[in-house]
């Protein structure tokens, strides 16, 4: 490449510097299938002949076969992985392989290459998204008559079921699903054909290309298809918030497992000990997983600035955008796998959720309506439960243990069948409402969440 412009070797200290084969050459499945339907096109224009396509393919399938059992010889000096295929390329065929890169650039090659990159991940991203959450829905299923208390602001609040809550982060999942489709539209644009920035004098039939690479669409504007990192912006944007949801999950679960609450307890295979007190277990895979939430941030903040700055048409700032990406993936694929075979090992400590269900102070609202359905207005309602609540906790009493008599001073509205508010299983009943956590909607989104799942 440097033959024509250059009379000098480039410095060692500049090509450790500039290199990217180091990591980029994890794209080389990607950069073959594309160099196969560009020599396809090639052959369509009459660039190449038959037999020099069939060399070109032959040649590339064996370099990806090489490669693919560790034995490639990988040239540091060749600064990526596109100019050791091709150039390993022209090695086995000679002038056949020197044919390979008329219409095209590396701008718009490695354009090609991760759009691949990143279609291939979304699709296996969302597949161990599919996983988790069929762990998620199994662990629903298994406790779906378990009620616990839910939080706000880290204080008991009402009561839910635990399925509940399992299927809470269900939609989580499923909107991070939703997300990664989306990321795909518009990602699936083929950018091969575009050149450095303007295209070329030989033209290929782009539309032939996307059809063998199985892209939707063909990039209308050559000096964008170069320049655009979009998709790795938002596919990043997408990764990081998939470890967002998994980070807010590990809080609960981390809180949970404590002995304060003891909900929870994560099986011995997925917690560790401590190398000086015997007595610890723990739970460092959702440590892990809160704690890398910063890190998918970061490589997001990493790409959204080297973009933010640039003009257009490719440079060489750019290629900084794919050590943050495979990080991300690599990150989040690994989160996903530990979480979907954790969680189906975590015990339940059913004992537990229904002694804190037990607090009479998870039903003061269902107290609140209770009046409001006698007719009072609600901020009155609201009133007079806070002042009995107050009352109970100054005296150290239970609400449910409130005398009639003394409801009544509060309100002539209180009457014998007050006793039925603090009642938690059928205060769950009543929550029939759509979203709301009574036994029969949760079986419901259980059952639908089953058919999505086709299980």
């Amino acid at each position: 490449m440097r033959k024509g412009r250059f009379g000098k070797s480039m410095a060692t200290v500049a090509q450790r510097y500039s290199e990217s084969l180091s990591f980029d050459r994890r794209l080389y499945r990607y950069d073959i299938a594309g160099s196969v339907a560009h020599a396809a096109a090639l052959a369509r224009a009459g660039i190449v002949s038959a037999n020099e396509r069939k060399q070109i393919e032959t040649a590339l399938r064996e370099i990806e076969r090489e490669v693919d059992a560790g034995n490639f010889q990988w040239n540091e000096g060749l600064e990526d992985v596109h100019m050791n295929i091709e150039s390993a390329l022209t090695g086995k065929i000679g002038e056949a392989g020197a044919k390979l890169h008329t219409a095209r650039s590396r701008n718009d090659q490695v354009a090609l290459d991760l759009r691949l990159f990143v279609k291939d991940e979304i699709g296996r991203t969302s597949a161990l998204l599919n996983k988790l959450q069929k762990s998620l829905l199994g662990l629903a299923q298994k406790n779906l008559d378990l009620i616990m208390p839910g939080y706000t602001h880290l204080q008991r609040a009402q009561p839910i079921l635990f399925a509940h809550y399992l299927l809470s982060q269900i939609e989580n999942f499923a909107r991070d699903h939703d997300r990664l489709r989306d990321c795909l539209r518009r990602t699936d644009v083929l950018p091969l054909g575009s050149g450095a920035l303007a295209g070329s004098t030989i033209t290929l039939d782009r539309e032939s290309i996307a059809r063998d690479l199985k892209f939707s669409r063909v990039s209308q504007n050559s000096l964008d298809a170069v320049s655009d990192r979009d998709f790795v912006c938002e596919f990043l944007f997408c990764l990081a918030m998939i470890g967002m949801h998994l980070s807010r999950l590990s809080e609960d679960l981390i809180l949970w497992s404590t002995s304060e609450f003891g909900f929870v307890e994560f099986s011995d295979e997925f917690s560790t000990g401590s190398s000086l007190m015997p007595q610890k277990k723990n739970p460092d895979m959702a440590e892990l997983a809160r704690g890398k939430a910063g890190r998918l941030y970061g490589n997001l903040m990493s790409i959204l600035t080297v973009m933010k700055g640039l003009p257009f048409a490719y440079n060489r700032d750019l290629q900084e955008d794919k050590e943050a990406l495979f990080d991300s993936v690599d990150t989040v694929s690994s989160a996903l796998e530990v979480f979907a075979a954790m969680l189906p090992k975590m015990k339940i400590n059913r004992v537990r959720m229904k002694e804190a269900t037990g607090d009479p102070n998870l039903l003061a609202t269902d107290l609140a309506e209770y009046l409001v359905k006698k007719g009072m207005p609600f901020r009155k309602a609201h009133e007079i439960v806070g002042k009995l609540v107050a009352g109970s906790v100054g005296k150290g009493t239970k609400l449910n243990a409130v005398p009639l008599e003394k409801l009544k001073r509060f309100s002539p509205l209180f009457d014998a069948d007050v006793a039925k508010v603090f009642d938690v299983r059928r205060s769950l009943f009543a929550r029939r409402a759509i979203g709301a956590p009574s036994p029969e909607n949760v079986e419901a989104q259980i059952k639908n969440w089953r058919k999505e799942f086709g299980g």
